[in-house]
């Protein structure tokens, strides 16, 4: 049965497009009314135009999504009530941890976290008195893994999930479920950090459904539940905890004794699957901690002698006993705590039994002070153990902002505070030890405590990141979840529960976790109580994926709910990164159903796999253009001001320079599939030659419609050579204006028996070798330092062209200049000194940086011009084998 969504009001956030617009979309076809919110109001009233066009009801809502009150009074203003809030709205300010800054953690924080509650605890009071209510709140895989370059976005993706699981469990009574996400899309967010092979993949269209599967009264029920989910594949995932192992409560329980056990902690070989924080044996776990015989200690004891430990929260509680842990081990350590009094007491505890102690009074958001006394007392800093927290609990319903802030400050903000004032000394001395504070809450949400849950769970996504980041510089950072009698659990345990479970039996855990002796554990997390301590990760089910061919439907995902949902099956998998997630939905990438079309590149001497992969037929791609798009790829290839027939649309000889035919195409041929070819990495691919035909006059604007087919697939032994052609046509007309050779070649991939030589496709195959003579013409054009960042605004934002930590994990030194921007530029000398021409070739030999010269030289050859291009600067040929066919051997560019 179709689901129908008559009656209901949606309101989707961040829906101005991408999944936003997705979901507006496709809620309204099904009925629903939908409040399409964006902070873009333009964008917003486009997919109104669009829904109302198609016979549905939406209006825009224009407020920021931290206004949940003004977002909530569109709906009741417009429709009278809601009954589906789908948190979507999102931004990106990436930057490595070093250099982040305050401002680009507090808008990620602001508009994903602070948004989802605001827009959530506007509309709970709704959804209570109706009894009946959907929210999906977005996470991201960089929550749940990390991600470099993310760590203000990894720790608000993950504390939506954290959030997520306490809306759930105070919801269901009222029939108000709460379901997290972590979907990946294209969108205008992923362009910024997404490949284009990868975006056109990953459509969408292939999560709207699922939102609608889980939101209707008879959908699927995902209440506290977490999906992955894109290019039509969907998982369930959840925490799977190790049976971990139990140590003697008493003075033989050290960072040593840890050591020798440390590999019971992480034995995942008989695993539990809880769901919430009671799922514990806690008394009885402590009775057999205490009937245990005496801790044996490693050979090597675990020590500190000559290190500083800044320990926040350490008036009290946890962090008093971390500190006289660490005191007794030869530490130095500073004692923060909001308390003078507090601090002042543990820091003469520690000197009197021979220790050596500094206060550092005052709040985990001033981080720099705090860092500071401990470089004056004792000139350094080497762990950092982020402890400070308090306690504002309340249901959802009476909760306030300011109860929400008050915990969101101490615990995630105060956490990020202190490890930025410390991560430039770790960096400098290429050591550093991290141990952050989340809680079992955080892990599996808890009544009266959604701030509480979302910030301890928004620490996990963050440590995760500052793991990633700091793993190369021997920085280890892992987040712990400890459960212990103090004055914060005071208020809400019983006095004999607080008394038991005594902050001693989790202090040596975090020693062992913040000693040089932990060398390897790294962006783990750890549940430890009363002697016991085990650890808990992801695992994912095997999940379901749909036929990419097919369009996906709500009803179809839940056919196969049972699939989705299967941790038991054999299937399961434990992902650890985001690549690791994004494999399972790249598996899905070439899943197609149904009659496959005969191709017309067919080659008898392909194996199977290549006769297979060349029937695949990609969905034709739409790409429309202004004269701005062809004004902005004239400069991104070097047309000056003075060039006005290339930039001026208001001259009589306006018009593109013929290399912008590589443009329209750019999307079709890096979306065809390859995952098909054995040890398909897309991080392997490399962009090998390119060959342009432009077969008709190129517009100055026009809406174009890509065709693209695999023409050739070479198995190179240790890689595979594959061949994309693409048809760009005018949607009109159906006339072809250019056709499109692309060459990759993908490392790791070859081996698989196929041909090593493909067949002669004439200017495209050529050889182009230059004559042996000198050049008939030399062009030199020195690039601009922005160059990469102007030209990737013609479509190609893969961020290896502009963002430093990206480049360098590619290998180079800072980012390179985009590979068919040195093409473009090369085109327009042959274009400059010899005149039009019909097709150009080049193979890609090496890489420019932006603000580096080009020298091209050229060789009239007949109706070709055969070039080279050089990197002045390091003598180094970036473009080789190169060739343009003239129109006309005697034609001249009119300049």
């Amino acid at each position: 049965m179709s689901l129908s969504f008559k009656g209901h009001t949606v309101i989707v956030t961040g829906a101005g497009g991408g999944l936003g617009k997705a979901y507006s979309l496709l809620f309204a076809s099904r009925g629903a009314n939908v409040v399409v919110n964006d902070f873009n109001k333009d964008a917003a009233q486009k997919v109104v135009d669009e829904i109302t066009a198609a016979g549905g009801k939406a209006v825009v809502n224009s407020s920021s999504v931290t206004d949940g009150a003004a977002v909530i009074k569109t709906a009741l203003d417009a429709f009278g009530g809601v009954t589906i809030l789908i948190n979507n709205a999102g931004i990106l300010r990436d930057k490595n941890f070093r250099n982040m800054t305050d401002q680009e953690w507090d808008q990620i924080y602001q508009v994903h976290l602070k948004g989802a509650f605001s827009c959530t605890h506007a509309v709970w009071p709704i959804f209570r008195k109706q009894k009946f209510g959907r929210i999906i709140n977005t996470a991201s895989a960089a929550g749940l893994y990390g991600n470099f370059g993310q760590a203000n976005y990894s720790a608000a993706k993950m504390g939506l999930v954290g959030f997520t699981k306490t809306l759930a469990r105070e919801g269901e009574k009222y029939n108000i479920h709460a379901t997290a996400i972590a979907p990946m899309a294209a969108s205008a967010m992923t362009e910024t950090i997404l490949p284009p092979e990868l975006l056109a993949n990953i459509k969408p269209e292939f999560v709207a459904p699922f939102i609608l599967a889980v939101t209707h009264p008879d959908g699927a029920r995902a209440n506290g539940k977490l999906f992955e989910l894109g290019a039509g594949f969907i998982a369930e995932i959840r925490w799977e905890r190790s049976k971990g192992t139990v140590f003697k409560t008493d003075a033989s329980f050290t960072p040593s004794a840890v050591k020798e056990k440390w590999s019971q902690v992480t034995d995942f070989s008989a695993p539990e699957y809880p769901q919430s924080v009671a799922d514990f044996d806690a008394q009885g776990t402590l009775a057999t901690a205490m009937k245990l015989p005496s801790n044996v200690q490693a050979s090597s004891e675990v020590r500190f002698d000559g290190k500083t430990v800044i320990i926040t929260g350490a008036g009290q509680g946890l962090g008093r006993a971390y500190a006289m842990m660490y005191a007794r081990l030869g530490a130095n350590v500073v004692i923060n705590d909001v308390s003078e009094e507090g601090a002042n007491a543990v820091v003469e505890e520690i000197t009197k039994a021979g220790g050596k102690a500094a206060a550092a009074v005052g709040s985990v958001e001033d981080g720099e002070a705090i860092v500071k006394v401990a470089l004056e007392k004792f000139g350094g800093v080497h762990i950092l153990v982020a402890n400070a927290g308090i306690l504002r609990d309340k249901s959802f319903t009476a909760m306030t902002e300011s109860e929400w802030d008050a915990v969101m400050a101490v615990h995630l903000r105060g956490t990020y505070k202190c490890v930025k004032a410390v991560w430039p000394i770790f960096l400098k001395q290429k050591y550093g030890r991290v141990v952050t504070t989340a809680s079992q809450v955080g892990i599996y949400g808890n009544f009266g405590q959604a701030n509480y849950s979302a910030a301890k769970a928004g620490i996990i996504g963050f440590t995760r990141a500052l793991a990633i980041e700091g793993r190369k510089y021997n920085i280890l950072a892992n987040a712990i979840a400890p459960s212990a009698g103090t004055a914060m659990t005071m208020t809400i345990w019983p006095q004999e529960m607080v008394d038991a479970f005594k902050p001693d039996y989790i202090a040596p855990v975090v020693g062992y976790l913040t000693s040089e002796a932990n060398e390897e554990t790294s962006g783990a997390l750890f549940e430890i109580m009363g002697g016991w301590a085990a650890q808990t990760r992801w695992q994912k089910a095997g999940g379901h994926g749909f036929p990419v061919n097919r369009q996906l439907t709500p009803e179809a995902i839940i056919s196969k709910w049972d699939i989705i949902t299967n941790f038991v099956d054999g299937r399961a998998t434990y992902p650890t990164t985001t690549q690791d997630a994004f494999e399972q939905m790249a598996s899905n990438f070439g899943h197609e159903d149904g009659a496959k079309s005969d191709s017309p590149y067919a080659d008898p001497e392909d194996p199977e796999l290549v006769v297979n992969a060349k029937k695949q037929v990609e969905p034709p791609l739409d790409f429309s253009y202004t004269e701005r798009d062809v004004i902005l790829y004239n400069l991104g290839i070097g047309a000056t001001e003075t060039e006005l027939q290339w930039t001026f649309e208001g001259d009589d000889e306006f018009s593109v320079l013929p290399t912008f035919g590589v443009i329209p195409q750019f999307m079709a041929s890096g979306g065809i599939s390859l995952d098909w070819l054995p040890n398909y990495n897309p991080a392997k691919l490399l962009h090998g030659e390119q060959y342009l035909s432009i077969k008709a006059p190129i517009p100055t604007s026009g809406s174009f419609v890509n065709e693209a087919r695999i023409l050739e697939v070479l198995d190179k032994g240790k890689a595979a050579a594959v061949t994309s052609i693409v048809e760009t046509k005018d949607k009109a007309s159906g006339k072809v204006i250019f056709e499109n050779q692309s060459t990759v070649f993908i490392r790791g991939a070859g081996g698989f028996g196929g041909k090593r030589n493909g067949k002669d496709r004439g200017a495209a195959s050529a050889a182009n070798s230059p004559p042996q003579r000198k050049p008939d013409a030399v062009v030199e054009e020195k690039t601009l330092p922005q160059q990469a960042a102007l030209y990737r605004l013609s479509g190609d934002v893969n961020p290896l062209h502009i963002q430093p930590e990206f480049a360098a994990m590619g290998g180079f030194e800072k980012p390179i200049l985009h590979g068919l921007c040195s093409f473009g530029i090369a085109g327009k000398h042959v274009l400059k000194t010899f005149g039009a021409f019909s097709d150009i070739k080049t193979r890609f030999a090496g890489v420019v940086y932006p603000g580096e010269t080009l020298i091209t030289e050229m060789w009239k050859e007949g109706d070709k011009v055969i070039f080279t291009t050089k990197v002045k600067e390091r003598n180094s040929v970036v473009l080789a084998a190169a060739a343009a066919t003239l129109i006309g051997a005697s034609a001249k560019a009119k300049l």
